[in-house]
């Protein structure tokens, strides 16, 4: 091994720990992010913004078929996937574009290549033009994760998109399967049948987002019922045959699926294999994410883990504050990942968002609760946008005016969700909410509605 060179901080990745590293840098600290591929990570450039973009493109076509009910006479106009693909490639370029100038300022130094523990707190980093060696004093790992594959017999060899390739292609699927009913396959399952695709969903629990409570996941299906996606759940798959994107079998429990193209979204595996963690003793646990405390420090030494690959919840903004955790924890200033408050919103049309406890999580830990619910037609503003589908939920304490959770299935469900989320947050009472003036006509006004609903405390 070359002598190392010496850091102050080593990142490996570059998703969120970026900011972190950009902000040590910026003090006049010795800062190296060692990325393989794209600078920003996998949010920016290959999922959640571009994931986003393209569901909006599908939204604008949901629109062009809904014309006539808006007093537009439809005229002649077609789905052009290649445009689709390019307006995600440029706005991810310009994403780019701003990381790079983000992080030549901030003076962090950026190595490229594919990087490796051989040592405590130490990375070699292997790249075209030859091999480095890095030290960090402190060492940060945000590798993320992927698609996870799941051992089906002939899943592999039917060559199957995950979302990488479905956001990339320049074509209509004629019949698309998609395999998994959580996030990524509901909202890519959408996007496609609003561009023309026929979709088949197949879910191997007994309903779409199964951790949800039932109400949600039958709003779920009711909505995919409408727009013509087939639901398949409680429909484990045996086996696979043939080639996505020319013709692809499912051999499930209930007979075979045949279809044109094949999406997998069964979920995600940790960026943490062929990295080297045994060498500078960083311990995983069976599931293969970096085993972390509550600081999110591993078990070797002045090494930190973030993100997926640590283990976190799956969500962007919860590596933020993993980053924002081992900040603290660096400065002295004493802060823990547990407890927090985990939002989450699924980019549906209409969305949904919960924040807090679900009534069968609440059920689950014997919390009792006061439940309150109403449609979405109780307010205003979804008349005025033709977009009455949908509630507002919420679980209030039994024994206090704390608001536990709230649910949303509705347009702009994540941003009234981080109202509640504040409030909470906040610790302020529901009344707070139920009586606080809120503009007139918005989906934040349902607020009011609904939290006018919650019964007295027993």
């Amino acid at each position: 091994m070359s002598h190392p060179e010496e850091y102050d901080v080593v990142v490996l990745g570059s998703g969120r720990a970026r900011f972190f590293a950009w902000s040590l840098a910026s003090q006049g600290k010795r800062v190296a992010v060692v990325e393989r591929r794209n600078l920003a990570g996998s949010c920016p450039t290959i999922a959640c913004a571009p994931s986003k973009n393209v569901i909006h493109g599908a939204k604008v076509a949901s629109y062009f078929r809904r014309s006539a009910e808006f007093g537009i006479a439809a005229g002649d106009w077609k789905i052009e996937m290649p445009a689709v693909r390019d307006r995600k490639r440029k706005m991810v370029d310009g994403i780019v574009a701003r990381n790079v100038n983000a992080h030549r300022e901030s003076g962090a130094e950026l190595v490229k290549g594919q990087g490796r523990f051989v040592g405590p707190r130490t990375i070699e980093v292997t790249a075209d033009d030859g091999t480095r060696t890095l030290r960090g004093e402190v060492v940060v790992i945000c590798t993320g994760s992927r698609a996870r594959i799941d051992p089906i017999p002939g899943l592999v060899e039917s060559r199957p998109m995950t979302h990488i390739e479905a956001l990339e292609l320049d074509r209509v699927p004629k019949h698309l399967l998609v395999l998994g009913g959580g996030y990524v396959g509901l909202e890519m399952a959408q996007a496609l049948r609003r561009f023309g695709s026929r979709v088949t969903v197949i879910e191997r629990n007994d309903a779409l987002v199964h951790r949800e409570d039932r109400d949600v996941s039958d709003a779920l299906r009711e909505l995919f019922d409408d727009e013509g996606i087939e639901v398949l759940t409680a429909t484990p798959v045996a086996r696979v045959e043939g080639q996505s994107g020319e013709s692809v079998r499912l051999h499930t429990t209930h007979g075979v699926i045949e279809g044109s193209d094949l999406l997998v979204a069964s979920g995600r595996t940790p960026n943490t294999d062929g990295i080297g963690l045994e060498t500078a003793g960083i311990e995983r646990d069976d599931r293969g994410f970096i085993k972390v405390d509550e600081r999110l420090r591993t078990t070797a030494a002045g090494v930190w883990a973030v993100g997926d690959c640590a283990g976190s919840p799956h969500f962007t903004h919860i590596a933020d504050d993993d980053v924002r955790v081992i900040r603290d924890n660096l400065a002295g200033i004493d802060r823990v990942t547990t407890g927090r408050l985990v939002p989450f919103c699924l980019f549906t049309d209409p969305e949904l968002a919960r924040i807090g406890l679900s009534e069968s999580e609440a059920r689950g830990r014997g919390i009792a609760y006061r439940l309150a619910k109403i449609p979405l037609a109780a307010f205003i503003r979804p008349w005025t946008l033709s977009e009455s589908r949908g509630f507002y939920k919420t679980l209030v304490a039994a024994d206090s005016d704390r608001i536990l959770g709230f649910t949303a299935f509705a347009p702009e469900a994540g941003a009234v969700m981080t109202i509640v989320q504040t409030a909470m947050t906040a610790s302020l009472p529901y009344t707070a909410l139920r009586d606080a003036i809120l503009v007139h006509p918005t989906m934040a006004e349902g607020l009011a509605a609904l939290f006018h609903a919650v019964p007295a405390r027993p």
